[in-house]
Order: structure tokens, then C-alpha cells, then sequence
């Protein structure tokens, strides 16, 4: 029998995160993702790992805590279920995903949901695996992002209103963000200082509130990006997808 823990007040200090492991090193992104799970364990959000030093872990919240543009009751919110690339096919995704279940009907909820997308996306929980249990389309957006859920008594959660407009006022680089991931940090650190080097005006915008996060107008899991005022993406983003985006767009406003 495999032996996972969840992250609690007593253990969080000294337990890893999964996402990124650090034993001796100080990383910012992990302090400030322990940071905001610290916040959020008194909300009911559960972070169940592998008791091991690898990416092995799935972490939800109650829907209406769960810092996402979706809207419904009793619910859970399954944000990550990570098993990394030399830990699969061990049962680990099944295990976790059955404790999840287990655990919104013991605590008498509606159902699970999830975020996904019309072809599956890097940085997203696994589509395919996740319909396996049950889990189906019951909202998209124009963008093609879809929410998965599985009911347990025929009640569906939705995308809110303002998740569907998909378009801002701000036509520079803008991206929504808070410090659920520990990568996000670093991620936004480095176009930062790429933006600054190369000219590019940028908006960053820090999700830091519940309120802020159930109004965002787009698709969000903790990352979202416009350009030009029309949204892009929910994917973390590296330097060099910024630079063929806008490789891009420069291409295409020179050739018009």
C-alpha cells in the first residue's frame, strides 16, 4: 500500500511541494507558494502527495474558494494531478484521484471539476485520464478551453460570465497571475527582465484575492496572457514563447 500525506499546518514548513523539490536552497517560488497554501488550508484546499521526494500529487478546493472563474455549489476544484514522467503506471494517478472522489462524497459534495481545453495542454491534469472516472465537458469558452465535471447528483458547475468575454481594454502584454505554482516566480522574474531589455511594455497583474480571481476575463488555473486585448493563454510562459508571439504579431502588423 502506497503511504501519501496531505500538507497540514503541522508539516508544511518542512515538507516539499512536489512541483519544484528543494532540500538545503531557499526558492522563492516555493516559499511563496507555501506561502499562499498556508492561506488557503483553513478554506478546506488539500495538497495529497506521495510521502517521497518526487512530483507525485493532486491538490483541489472547495469551488466556491478555489481561486478560478468558475461558478456552482458544493463542489470540488481539482487545480493539479501531477505525476511525473518515471512515475506513471504505478497506480499513483488512480490512487489520488479515487481519494479525491472518496473525499467529496464523504463530505457530501455535488461533484469535481476541472479545467481543460479541446486538445490537451501542457501544464493541464490529463483529459483523457480524468474521463476514465467519469468526467465530462459541461461548459467551454469560445477559445476553446472547456470545464470537465463529474456530477454526483446531476447538478453542473459553469464557467462565470466573465470568463467568456476573453477580450481587455489593455492592448500590451498583459498576464494574470498568482502564486499558487512555484514556478510562476521565476517565470515572472524572467519576462520582467526580458520586456525591459527589449522595450516590450508589460502589464502583470497579480491575482490576490478570491474576488479577483472569480472575475478574471478568461479561462484562469493560476496563469493567463493577452496580447493586443485578445487572450492567449492559461499555459505558464517561457522568454521564448513571448518572443514568438511577439515575432509573430510584428511579422503579420509588417506585412498588412
Amino acid at each position: 500500500m502506497n503511504k501519501y500525506i496531505n500538507l497540514v499546518e503541522g508539516n508544511i514548513k518542512d515538507e516539499h511541494v512536489c512541483c519544484i523539490i528543494r532540500t538545503r536552497k531557499i526558492h522563492p517560488g516555493i516559499e511563496a507558494k507555501k506561502k499562499w497554501l498556508s492561506q488557503r488550508l483553513k478554506e478546506g484546499h488539500v495538497l495529497r502527495k506521495l510521502d517521497t521526494n518526487s512530483t507525485v500529487y493532486i491538490e483541489y478546493a472547495p469551488l466556491e474558494s478555489a481561486w478560478v472563474p468558475v461558478e456552482g455549489k458544493n463542489y470540488y476544484y481539482i487545480y493539479c494531478l501531477w505525476i511525473i514522467n518515471h512515475n506513471r503506471r504505478k497506480g499513483y494517478g488512480t490512487e489520488l484521484m479515487k481519494y479525491c472522489i472518496e473525499d467529496a462524497k464523504k463530505n457530501g459534495k455535488s461533484g469535481i471539476c476541472m479545467l481543460g481545453a479541446k486538445k490537451q495542454k501542457s501544464w493541464f491534469s490529463d483529459q483523457a485520464f480524468a474521463k476514465k472516472f467519469g468526467f465530462e465537458v459541461v461548459d467551454t469558452t469560445k477559445n476553446g478551453y472547456q470545464l470537465l465535471a463529474l456530477s454526483f447528483d446531476g447538478t453542473i458547475p459553469k464557467f462565470t460570465e466573465s470568463a467568456k468575454k476573453e477580450v481587455i481594454e489593455e492592448q500590451d502584454l498583459t498576464i494574470y497571475y498568482d502564486m499558487q505554482c512555484p514556478f510562476i516566480y521565476e517565470a515572472v522574474e524572467k519576462i520582467k527582465a526580458y520586456c525591459n531589455e527589449n522595450n516590450v511594455p508589460l502589464n502583470l497583474i497579480e491575482v490576490d484575492t478570491l474576488e479577483k480571481a472569480k472575475n478574471l476575463p478568461c479561462a484562469f488555473n493560476n496563469w493567463a496572457m493577452f496580447y493586443k486585448g485578445k487572450f492567449k493563454t492559461v499555459n505558464l510562459l517561457t522568454v521564448a514563447y513571448i518572443k514568438g508571439l511577439l515575432d509573430r504579431e510584428n511579422s503579420i502588423k509588417s506585412n498588412s
